[in-house]
């Protein structure tokens, strides 16, 4: 009877045992997905109107989504008020963190004030908000992009012309916009230390409208007959306008007029092989929707911590009100001897879509 006793109770104690065991794997394991899924991040765009958008939201919502997170995802069709509204709109709906890339980056920071009164984190995505509070940036070099432009330029001027002289147009984005300031401010270095090259004008665009390029370009294609050697464009998209400007002039040529864009979209990508365009800035969309979306589920599952103290391997930003805790993902010139080594070695596009073969 004793032996029984005793075998009885060696076999609970091993089950006991076991089952802790199991309850340290599976159930917690389980807690903690639960846990992801139950965050709920909202994702916030300025605009679909660029190609490139349409592979930040899916990539940042996939990676999300592979965490264990729901996204709530809109655009703002480039219009402030429609952002303001679209941020309401998902603080009501229970969001745990905003990830925002703002319409209006001087006053964008009035919203990350909207969300941090209801206790709500925000990450910027892409454009640094000025002059305002923010918890955490992911962009790009805006900078780098603009210098990238800027030297590929110097190099166009040496081989075609044989000189650094000539006339230069400057294509910018949305006015005030922080990311059109940083970009033209890159190439704008460049311009200034060469002084052969004169820069006839920087001009603006409301809601970086290729519409609104290709009218600056005729304009002045018309005032100075023609005789205008580079376009440098903050966008892709601007470049696309300037382009059917000069298609019109016969002067859609790399021969005759350099243009560079930036975002490599597969318009541009074509343009560049085709002769049309002669370089753009292929922005890595994957390491910075990935990292946006991995951060802000880091910050979403420790609000009461500072951002500091959760993600490693930024550096701070001072955006005119604060530093800024900010990881700055790559940018890679793309030229038509580097295209399969960049945006098809990289899976941006495959051969098929840029070639058309």
């Amino acid at each position: 009877m004793k032996r029984e006793n005793h075998s009885l109770f060696t076999i609970t104690v091993f089950l006991t045992i076991f089952a802790m065991f199991l309850l340290t794997l599976f159930p917690i394991g389980g807690a903690r997905e639960a846990e992801a899924q139950d965050l709920k991040i909202g994702f916030i765009l300025k605009t679909m109107q660029e190609e490139r958008y349409q592979t930040d939201k899916s990539l940042f919502i996939a990676r999300a989504e592979a965490l264990g997170a729901q996204v709530l995802f809109d655009s703002s069709s480039n219009d402030e008020l429609t952002q303001l509204r679209q941020v309401e709109k998902m603080l009501d709906e229970g969001i745990q963190l905003l990830v925002l890339q703002p319409v209006n980056t001087g006053t964008a920071g009035n919203l990350v004030r909207l969300a941090h009164e209801k206790g709500i984190k925000v990450v910027g995505y892409d454009s640094m908000l000025q002059d305002g509070p923010l918890d955490f940036m992911v962009m790009q070099d805006s900078w780098a992009v603009g210098k990238l432009q800027g030297q590929a330029m110097i190099e166009w001027f040496k081989y075609k012309k044989g000189k650094i002289e000539g006339k230069i147009a400057l294509i910018m984005g949305e006015p005030q916009d922080s990311n059109a300031a940083a970009m033209s401010s890159g190439a704008l270095e460049i311009i200034k230390n060469n002084p052969g090259l004169k820069l006839i004008v920087q001009r603006s665009h409301l809601d970086w409208s290729p519409d609104l390029a290709r009218e600056t370009t005729e304009t002045l294609l018309v005032k100075f007959n023609n005789k205008i050697d580079a376009f440098i464009c903050n966008n892709s998209g601007l470049a696309s306008g300037v382009i059917a400007a000069l298609s019109l002039e016969g002067l859609a040529d790399t021969e005759k007029v350099f243009v560079a864009g930036s975002d490599a979209d597969l318009r541009n990508i074509q343009y560049i092989v085709q002769g049309k365009q002669t370089v753009d800035i292929w922005k890595k969309i994957k390491p910075l929707a990935y990292k946006a979306a991995e951060i802000a589920i880091l910050l979403a599952k420790k609000p009461d911590k500072a951002a500091t103290d959760v993600v490693e391997g930024f550096k701070m930003i001072n955006n005119g009100f604060m530093n800024v805790p900010t990881i700055i993902t790559p940018v890679v010139l793309v030229t038509k001897e580097n295209i399969d080594r960049t945006v098809i070695a990289g899976g941006f596009f495959t051969k098929e879509q840029i070639y058309g073969k």
